[in-house]
């Protein structure tokens, strides 16, 4: 039989004899570690659903890497680049890379009888992952391009649809100007809503075509390759592979290819994603720090109160390590305890906003319009681990104050 673990369970599950002191203890070291483990839970999930969710936002609209002209300045008027069959059947096959789609982008004016807004049409082609916006379509249907027909149909944001009147069916002129104003009238087959504003106000989606026509180029000249990976953690290694060997490659007219992922594209809305790693740890300090001081103070309102047991305890010949190791089980059924509700709350909560999305965002401001939630398995295990690791290493402290107690005078004490 392991005497200390018996002991143990008699403090912790035993009867208190009336006595007050241990009881508030208790309890207010469980609802320390429980607030503090759920509070954390909520904290790890949430920032991981935020950055995953604003990430696709981002790779929707851009992918995870663009191959582009090296010539190309930073906007949307681009120099274009010729794409041979051959480069794109390589880069298909190439490990790791999921889909290659071809894009080309003309800024412009799209204007209605009453008002105007600057815009930037994105032609696509047969080839395009319509995926992100299927997820994201509020009213009509995604563009149903033919290879053989030029299509003047097009997909716009709700945030346009709203500043400027128009509706699904409906028509308008677009305006690009650059040596001679040309217009084009387009068709509104659908309407998109991602909540990232600073994208949904710009794009409009169009035949590829469209674009190449604009702009005067051939049929195999785009601005630029988009690629999908398989892995997002494998986004660098292949963008800095693909970099290097298409460096020294070369279009029909000469241009040199260049390719950046999407963390070069938007490096400030990945900075700031990544910040928010800080506000995580800072979170788990002190919810920690927090639950570990509630522990020590309970665990030393117990001690204090068994001194007449340790004292006796003593005076049988238990040793101090012995003694000590019989508190730490106490704390040990303590932090456990804790844990158990911290978990239960602390998912719950999570499975609530994530069933019913209850608690909302400003999506002008966080690019969301409710909280997100992410919790993956290996987060939470780490966490609990984690807790349990660090507070009973908290523990080791206040059980020394066992070996500062003598029988003679701790038999006494009242």
């Amino acid at each position: 039989m392991n005497l200390e673990l018996f002991i143990a369970r008699k403090i912790h599950f035993g009867s208190q004899d009336n006595r007050q002191a241990t009881p508030p203890a208790i309890r207010i070291a469980t609802i320390g570690i429980a607030l503090g483990l759920a509070v954390m839970i909520l904290s790890v999930a949430i920032v991981i659903g935020f950055k995953k969710e604003v990430r696709n936002k981002v790779i929707g609209f851009g992918s995870h890497i663009q191959i582009t002209n090296f010539d190309n300045n930073s906007s949307y008027e681009t120099i274009p680049i010729a794409v041979s069959d051959s480069l794109r059947k390589s880069l298909e096959v190439y490990p790791g890379v999921r889909h290659v789609e071809r894009f080309a982008t003309k800024p412009g004016i799209l204007k209605t009888e009453t008002d105007f807004q600057g815009i930037v049409l994105k032609g696509v082609g047969t080839d395009y992952d319509w995926s992100f916006f299927r997820q994201n379509l509020k009213e009509g249907e995604v563009l149903q391009l033919d290879e053989k027909k030029r299509s003047t149909d097009v997909l716009i944001s709700r945030y346009l649809s709203d500043l400027l009147g128009l509706k699904v069916g409906d028509f308008f002129l677009t305006y690009f100007v650059e040596q001679e104003v040309r217009a084009r009238r387009f068709h509104i087959t659908g309407i998109y809503e991602t909540g990232f504003a600073d994208y949904d106000k710009l794009f409009v989606l169009a035949d590829i075509r469209q674009v190449q026509r604009l702009n005067g180029w051939d049929e195999d000249q785009v601005s630029g390759l988009e690629l999908l990976v398989e892995e997002y953690d494998q986004v660098d290694p292949i963008a800095e592979a693909l970099y290097f060997q298409l460096a020294e490659q070369q279009d029909r007219e000469g241009n040199t290819y260049f390719v950046r992922s999407i963390k070069e594209l938007n490096p400030m809305i990945f900075s700031w994603l990544d910040v928010l790693n800080i506000n995580v740890v800072v979170i788990l300090v002190l919810m920690l720090a927090v639950a570990g001081f509630t522990m020590i103070s309970g665990l030393l309102i117990i001690i204090l109160e068994r001194t007449q047991l340790i004292g006796i305890l003593k005076a049988l010949g238990e040793n101090n390590a012995s003694i000590r190791k019989i508190f730490l089980y106490v704390s040990f059924f303590l932090i456990g305890r804790g844990m158990l509700w911290g978990n239960v709350i602390g998912l719950a909560i999570c499975f609530l906003q994530s069933a019913t999305h209850l608690f909302k965002l400003d999506a002008s401001v966080y690019y969301l319009d409710a909280v997100p939630i992410d919790l993956r398995f290996s987060a939470w295990l780490l966490l609990n681990i984690g807790t349990l690791v660090l507070s009973m290493g908290m523990m080791l402290g206040p059980s020394y104050l066992i070996t500062k107690i003598h029988p003679a005078r701790s038999i006494r004490f009242e």
